[in-house]
């Protein structure tokens, strides 16, 4: 399973990478992946008009959008839109960080699962 990560370089920007899950086939059940700690869940509900100026994410966490897509812009000035169902693994808690910014006026739903 593919994830996008957010990660402080040695340049002191954030900047995205893909990283692959695995994934255990577990025959009729699917496949799933090993356990991973989690220290909580935050659930958020975004208005769909925001613009939040670059900030570092609070603590290591998977970000999964729920119902609307985001664009984030990492301080190397990539961007990239990650719509419902897909999964941010925000690690750029030193740095600039990053900036996100709502999709098409929609609000968007999502939900944090701490890993610190």
């Amino acid at each position: 399973m593919k994830v996008t990560r957010i990660y402080t370089g040695a340049d002191n920007e954030s900047h995205f990478e893909e990283i692959e899950i695995d994934l255990k086939d577990l025959g009729m059940i699917g496949r799933i992946s090993a356990l991973e700690p989690a220290s909580g869940i935050v659930f958020r509900e975004t208005e769909g008009d925001y613009d939040f100026e670059f900030h570092n994410a609070p603590r290591r966490q998977y970000v999964i959008n729920l119902d609307a897509a985001v664009e984030l812009e990492t301080g190397d000035g990539t961007k990239r839109v990650l719509g419902p169902g897909e999964v941010l693994l925000a690690e750029d808690t030193t740095g600039r960080g990053h900036r996100s910014r709502a999709v098409g006026g929609r609000p968007r739903r999502s939900i944090f699962v701490t890993l610190d």
